[in-house]
């Protein structure tokens, strides 16, 4: 790993969220600029943050009004240290703000797309760019006066003062929202930003995220023995292909047969991982236990902790018979393996509650679900990662392309689609159900369209309906199809009405206990992807 890239790291752009809807966005817009990011909340004090040396800081939106009471305030001293700082939104109203500049409630309202109007030439933010574009605005209150030594560099109808630069001191402000599609420009403005206005070098890069990410493993591990949990899915085997690289055949994979996958996963599993990698696979029966556990378990988040549980006491047990295989590492130790790796990401860990001032949306079963008397240390390699980045380190690995771009599968499986209790029974109708979706979407050549689409079994619903000129009384399904790109947001995908209407035409007949499908047309917010 070479000095730049641990430079890199060490300096991070800082994403300072002021509750913003898109805070994850932006930070996933920075290292789209080959820029490494992370997120810290309004609430840490500036002398932590600088304690991060970072390289830039970055200022999000926010549904405040700076002038309110109680409303997040930023401290000029972040201001001051010398650290180039880009305000968005609200982020750019509280820099004006503290730099003596003047916000005021104008009555001229902005949301959707607007036309600016670039100021004049020399611009940093706006160099290379047409002198009028489409921005995304969402705000009230506008920067009706610019702090002392600072420019004005665009405009809108509605706002006089839409961008600032102040080049001497490395400040910059645009009134809209450059991280979201909407803003044409917006991707160009972020990188001059990064790299002329503050000056840094784009080098987070797949290759050297893969190297940075190999040296840390090996650091971390050791000489010591180390399972992974793979379940087939895009992050546990991007995250078990790397840990490989790292330690070679210190490295054992664990597939958990727990009851709880879609049709034929095991097998898939089986065949295309281990032929791929070559790595050793131990697989585990464990279906029996898993259901046992969830037996008249409704409540989702008792579903999520009791499938996180039973899933570190299968590895312990897996453990002990590594060791049993592969005779002991250290006899001084009960578990001579010391570590476990997971596929965790980033916005698994933030909808966990992971960060201060995060909210607990779910608890992922890797994440919030994990029992308290863990016995092994976690190795989470991916941690810090958005999906779309865990694709490229992938293809970088070697990893298959089939199993790269294979749609997203939650850790608890079917668990979680069943509303309701879960037995083996609800579990091979929603399977039969599942499997028709995923081969009508695979012959329509959606799969690279659509993020994933849960088929969800309302299982304590009953739906009365026809079939065969009789009275039927079975249950719904509801198909969820989702476009995203991290999984931090999504939308509904537009699935072709046909496409739609094969899918349930095959499931109402062929699966006898549903009687109605439905399609759920909810984004994300403030729906999550998965039911529960």
């Amino acid at each position: 790993m070479s000095e730049t890239r641990t430079d890199l790291q060490r300096h991070p752009v800082l994403v300072v969220d002021f509750g913003a809807q898109y805070a994850q966005l932006i930070a996933r817009r920075v290292r789209e600029a080959r820029v490494y990011s992370e997120v810290v909340p309004h609430s840490m004090p500036v002398s932590e943050m600088l304690a991060k040396e970072p390289a830039a800081i970055i200022l999000s939106g926010g549904p405040s009004s700076v002038y309110e009471a109680g409303a997040p305030r930023l401290d000029a001293a972040l201001l001051e240290a010398g650290v180039p700082v880009f305000g968005m939104c609200y982020g750019f109203q509280s820099m004006a703000q503290a730099l003596g500049g003047t916000v005021e409630k104008t009555g001229a309202r902005e949301y959707g797309k607007t036309g600016a109007t670039i100021a004049g030439t020399g611009s940093t933010l706006f160099e290379g760019q047409p002198s009028s574009q489409i921005v995304w605005m969402s705000h009230g209150d506008s920067v009706t006066v610019a702090p002392p030594g600072a420019r004005v560099t665009a405009s809108t109808a509605g706002t006089p003062v839409a961008a600032i630069e102040d080049d001497d001191r490395r400040l910059y402000g645009v009134q809209w929202h450059p991280e979201v599609l909407h803003s044409e420009q917006g991707q160009r403005v972020l990188e001059n930003f990064l790299w002329q206005g503050a000056g840094i070098e784009p080098s987070w890069t797949p290759g050297n995220v893969v190297d940075d990410l190999v040296t840390a493993v090996r650091e971390q591990v050791g000489q010591d023995r180390v399972l992974c949990a793979l379940s087939g899915g895009v992050d546990s085997s991007v995250a078990a292909a790397l840990v490989q690289r790292a330690v070679g055949d210190q490295l054992t994979c664990v597939f958990v047969d727990h009851g709880l996958l879609r049709e034929g996963e095991a097998e898939q599993v089986e065949k295309d991982f281990v032929a791929a990698t070559g790595v050793d696979l131990v697989v585990v029966d464990a279906r029996e236990r898993f259901l046992t556990a969830l037996a008249g378990v409704t409540d989702p988040e008792a579903k999520r902790k009791i499938i996180g549980e039973q899933f570190i006491r299968v590895f312990e047990q897996a453990a002990r018979d590594v060791v049993g295989r592969h005779g002991r590492s250290d006899s001084d130790e009960e578990h001579p393996v010391k570590w476990l790796v997971q596929g965790t990401l980033y916005p698994d860990v933030v909808e966990s509650g992971g960060g201060e001032g995060a909210a607990n949306i779910k608890s992922h079963h890797n994440v919030g679900g994990l029992p308290e008397d863990l016995q092994f240390g976690l190795v989470e390699p991916l941690r810090t990662l958005f999906k779309d980045e865990v694709r490229q380190v992938g293809l970088e690995l070697g990893v298959p392309e089939g199993i790269v771009w294979r749609q997203p599968f939650p850790g608890p499986g079917l668990g979680i689609r069943i509303i309701g209790a879960v037995d083996a029974e609800r579990l091979a109708i929603l399977r039969r159900a599942d499997a028709i979706a995923r081969e009508e979407l695979t012959r329509a050549g959606l799969d690279r369209d659509i993020w994933q689409c849960p088929v969800v079994l309302l299982a304590d619903v009953r739906s009365v309906g026809v079939q065969g000129d009789g009275r039927t009384y079975g249950h719904p399904v509801v198909l969820r199809p989702v476009a995203s790109e991290d999984a931090m947001t999504a939308d509904w995908a537009r699935v072709p009405y046909d496409v739609l209407a094969h899918i349930s035409t095959r499931i109402t007949n062929e699966v006898a206990e549903v009687n109605r499908v439905v399609l759920d047309v909810t984004s994300k917010p403030p729906g999550t992807i998965e039911w529960e």
